[in-house]
C-alpha cells in the first residue's frame, strides 16, 4: 500500500473523517478561540451545537452568537459596523478549515505501522511536532551561522 492509500484509510476509515486529538471534522470551517485560555483551557473550537476543548471534549460555555451580543451589551463592539467576521476577531474568535493530515507519531517517516500513525488536524499536529520542528530550527539556524561563518574565514 502506498503513503496515499495508506494515510487516506488512517484519515478516514480508522478516524472517520476527524482528528484523533480534537475531533474537529475535515473540511469544516470552525470557530475557534486559537490558544486563548478561557476557564483553565485552551484549544477551544464550536462544533455548531458545543464548544470543545483541544481533546473533543464538551465545555459549558456560550455560543459564538451569544458572546457576540454579550460584547455589543458591554460596548466592546459597535453595533453600526455590524461584521460577524469582524466582530468574531475582536472578541478573540477565528475561523478556519479543518485539513486532516497523516502524522508520525515518533516522528521517524519509515515506520509506517498504523499504531505509529494519527489523524490529526493542523492544530494537533504542529503541537505534536513543536519539539522536533524547535530542534529543527535551531539546527538550520547553526548550519547557515556556521557556513556563514567559514565562507566570511576563507573569503
Amino acid at each position: 500500500m502506498d503513503w496515499t492509500e495508506l494515510s487516506h484509510v488512517i484519515r478516514f476509515e480508522r478516524a472517520g473523517g476527524c482528528c484523533e486529538r480534537c475531533a474537529r471534522p475535515h473540511g469544516a470551517r470552525v470557530w475557534h478561540l486559537g490558544e486563548m485560555r478561557v476557564a483553565g483551557r485552551v484549544g477551544l473550537w464550536w462544533n455548531g451545537d458545543a464548544w470543545r476543548d483541544e481533546r473533543g471534549r464538551k465545555v459549558v460555555l456560550a455560543p459564538p452568537s451569544v458572546l457576540r451580543d454579550r460584547a455589543l451589551q458591554q460596548g466592546w463592539l459597535w453595533p453600526e459596523l455590524v461584521s460577524p467576521e469582524r466582530d468574531a476577531a475582536m472578541i478573540g474568535l477565528r475561523r478556519s478549515m479543518v485539513s486532516l493530515a497523516c502524522c508520525h507519531l515518533d516522528h521517524d517517516p519509515f515506520n509506517n505501522a498504523p499504531s505509529n500513525l494519527a489523524a490529526l488536524c493542523q492544530r494537533c499536529h504542529l503541537k505534536h511536532d513543536a519539539k522536533d520542528n524547535l530542534s529543527r530550527r535551531r539546527l538550520n539556524r547553526w548550519s547557515r551561522l556556521t557556513r556563514g561563518m567559514h565562507s566570511f574565514a576563507f573569503a
